[in-house]
Order: C-alpha cells, then sequence, then structure tokens
C-alpha cells in the first residue's frame, strides 16, 4: 500500500497541471499514467491558444512548438474560403500546433519538478471508497499496487472510468461525443501553411474537417462527426475528403490517431467526497470547436488548488471541494451554454445556407475573430441566426 494526499490518475495536460498546483501548495501528490511513454499516442488536433497558455503561466518552449499560426481559413462546401490573418484581425484563439508528445512530458516533468511523484506504465483497475478515502489498485510494470489517497483526480479522459467508480454520472452521453479520425500526413499542399484550414457542411455531418499544419507540407489532416448525424464512419469521411482535396490528394499519412471528443458541454456531477473530475473526462470541451487543451489545462489548475486547499483543511468532502465548481462554471462553463446554442444552429443549416453565409463573411470587416464575434456576425445575415441566437448576446 503507497499512501498520499492526493493521486491523479492520468498524465494529460489537465492531469500534470493539476498534479503540479497540488504540489506547488503543499500536497504530496502522486501522479500515474498507464502509458509507457507520457503523450503518446496523441489524441488531438493539437492547437492550443497562445492566450490561454500566457493566462495558465506556460512559457512557449521551442521544443514542443510544431508550427506558430498565423490565421485561420473557414471553408464552406462550395469551398468558399474566409480567410482570417492575425497580422490585420485580432485573434485571441490563434496560438501554436503543438508536438503533443513532446508537449505532454514537458508538463508532467514540470509537475515532477513541483515535487509530485510520477508513476508510468501504471493501470488504475479498480477504485473502492473507505473511511478514510479512497483506494486505487493499480498494476505499476506488472505488479499489482494499492495506493491509498484522501482525494483523487480524475484526468483519465472522455472514456473516464475513475469518476464512474467514484458514483459520479461523469461520463459524456453517446449523443454528444464525435467521433474523430486523424492522420499526421508528410506532402500537403496547403494553400497557406500557417493558417489552419476548417471545412463544413456535409463532408463532415456533426462536425468539420480540418488541415492543422505542422511545418512546410506537414500537417494533421482530421475529422470530426456525430454517429447520430450519418451512416458512414468518421475513416470513411475523411478518406472521401482527402481524396478529392486538392491540398491532401498528393499527400501521405505516417501516423493515425483515432479517439472520441466530448462535445456536449462540462459535466455537472464532477465533484464527489474525495474526488474531483478534470479535462475530457468532466468534458471541458468547447462544444463550438470541439479544443478542448486549453480549458482542460485551466480545469487542471483549479482542481490542484482546491484539493491542495482541502487537504490542508483535514475535510475532503464534497462540500469543501464545490470552490472547484464555482471556477469552473465561472470561467468555463458559463461561455459554453453560448457556444452551445450556437453549435445546434449551425448544425440545423443546409450546404447551401452554409454557402451564403460564408459569401457574406468573406466580405466583412472584422475587427476581433473570437466566438462571440463570430455568433454576432451569423445574426446579422442570417435571419434564422436571429431567431435561434438573437438573445445569447
Amino acid at each position: 500500500m503507497i499512501e498520499t494526499d492526493i493521486l491523479v490518475v492520468g498524465a494529460g495536460p489537465s492531469g500534470s497541471l493539476a498534479a503540479k498546483e497540488a504540489a506547488l501548495h503543499g500536497a504530496d501528490v502522486i501522479l500515474i499514467d498507464r502509458k509507457s511513454e507520457i503523450g503518446s499516442p496523441k489524441r488531438c488536433a493539437e492547437g492550443v491558444s497562445k492566450d490561454g497558455l500566457a493566462q495558465l503561466g506556460i512559457k512557449p518552449d521551442p521544443r514542443w512548438i510544431a508550427r506558430d499560426l498565423y490565421g485561420v481559413r473557414l471553408v464552406s462546401p462550395n469551398n468558399t474560403s474566409v480567410w482570417m490573418d492575425n497580422n490585420t484581425i485580432k485573434i485571441p484563439e490563434a496560438g501554436y500546433i503543438l508536438e503533443r508528445k513532446v508537449f505532454d512530458k514537458h508538463m508532467a516533468m514540470d509537475a515532477a519538478r513541483a515535487g509530485a511523484k510520477i508513476m508510468i506504465k501504471t493501470n488504475a483497475t479498480s477504485l473502492k471508497r473507505v473511511d478514510d478515502g479512497i483506494i486505487v489498485s493499480t498494476n505499476h510494470m506488472g505488479k499489482d499496487i494499492d495506493i491509498h489517497a484522501k482525494i483523487v483526480i480524475a484526468a483519465d479522459g472522455p472514456e473516464s472510468r475513475i469518476g464512474r467508480w467514484a458514483g459520479l454520472e461523469c461520463n459524456t452521453e453517446f449523443k454528444y461525443m464525435e467521433s474523430c479520425i486523424q492522420f499526421e500526413m508528410a506532402g500537403v499542399n496547403m494553400e497557406n501553411n500557417r493558417d489552419i484550414a476548417l471545412f463544413f457542411g456535409s463532408v463532415a455531418p456533426g462536425g468539420y474537417v480540418w488541415i492543422f499544419p505542422k511545418g512546410d507540407d506537414i500537417a494533421n489532416v482530421g475529422i470530426g462527426v456525430l454517429k447520430n448525424k450519418t451512416n458512414k464512419t468518421a475513416y470513411e469521411h475523411l478518406m472521401e475528403f482527402i481524396k478529392t482535396c486538392p491540398e491532401t490528394k498528393d499527400a501521405q499519412p505516417v501516423e493515425i490517431n483515432v479517439g472520441g471528443d466530448p462535445v456536449g458541454g462540462i459535466i455537472k456531477d464532477r465533484i464527489g467526497d474525495n474526488i474531483l473530475v478534470v479535462g475530457d473526462a468532466a468534458g471541458f470541451v468547447n462544444p463550438l470547436t470541439g479544443g478542448g487543451i486549453n480549458s482542460a489545462l485551466e480545469s487542471g489548475v483549479y482542481a490542484g488548488i482546491v484539493a491542495a486547499q482541502a487537504i490542508k483543511d483535514g475535510d475532503y468532502s464534497k462540500n469543501n471541494l464545490k470552490e472547484y465548481v464555482s471556477l469552473t462554471d465561472e470561467h468555463i462553463s458559463k461561455h459554453y451554454k453560448k457556444y452551445n446554442k450556437a453549435k445546434e444552429y449551425l448544425l440545423s443549416l443546409e450546404d447551401e445556407e452554409l454557402d451564403e453565409i460564408a459569401e457574406e463573411f468573406a466580405k466583412a470587416d472584422f475587427e476581433e475573430v473570437n466566438p462571440r464575434t463570430l455568433i454576432k456576425m451569423l445574426i446579422k445575415v442570417s435571419p434564422k441566426a436571429l431567431v435561434k441566437l438573437g438573445k445569447l448576446f
């Protein structure tokens, strides 16, 4: 039996940052991850906001930046492109394409430097509550080891078992789980390899196709679809796109990534006695964009701080952990409710309507580009948007 104040399960961005913050605030922390190499395989398109990293005090490191982005291109079904360049328009969500295999290890190393103990190749196999906390049974390097913690932070991804084992209803409903697949490809001939490209409409029912550049001719090319919107698999949709898109038709895959993306919003049931749930496990994914790295990191910060304070208080009850819910509601969740409405509206549009909107967007002069300004522009150009979204702002 290993004893610790806080056990963090999952060394993705949210788990590592939670472990770091908890350790910096004086708690004894163990961070476990089932993989032999933290960050591999990646399950992510690897885009992240520069402003978001800066707000969390994460300094850019060339080792984990694959591409410094200048802007974004939105592409409608008839290939109308809306270009938004960070040199002429303020784009708060402008950012980097990461090398997640390096970034995740970097974050875990920071947690170690802060004092957290890291155990790789350690798979959580079961959980049981005891009077003075939680015991998580693990298999570590082929050996069965029990870890007794006063508080557990579940950072084990969208198919989280830890929260469920602890009695929380914290898994995203199937209808809100996007099926995603991505190739990292060489030989991609992008129109601009400093801008991300997003393709909308029937090419990706319930989601979109992305091309995220990682080099001059290297890019992540992927798709997310909602299974209740199509009879085809995400793979079938992506292959159709790759074969017909001029930018990808001559490219070759060197890596494939698959996974689910929870786009239904943040789970309400994300704390309980002795437990907090963070990152994808709690649905900290922008329901409009499907991006989750920045919000996952932010949720990890709050969880680490709140959990460490609970250790100091000697009170690990749900009531004493509710500050985590208050912080995430105030800084993250309130925005996601609006984004959910916008996503529902976009899913109701036919290809022709998306083309019309894109044509109007291409003519528009934007001073700043963020979800708020884009929704306002939608309301301006579409009567349907006024009915659906007019009350959001």
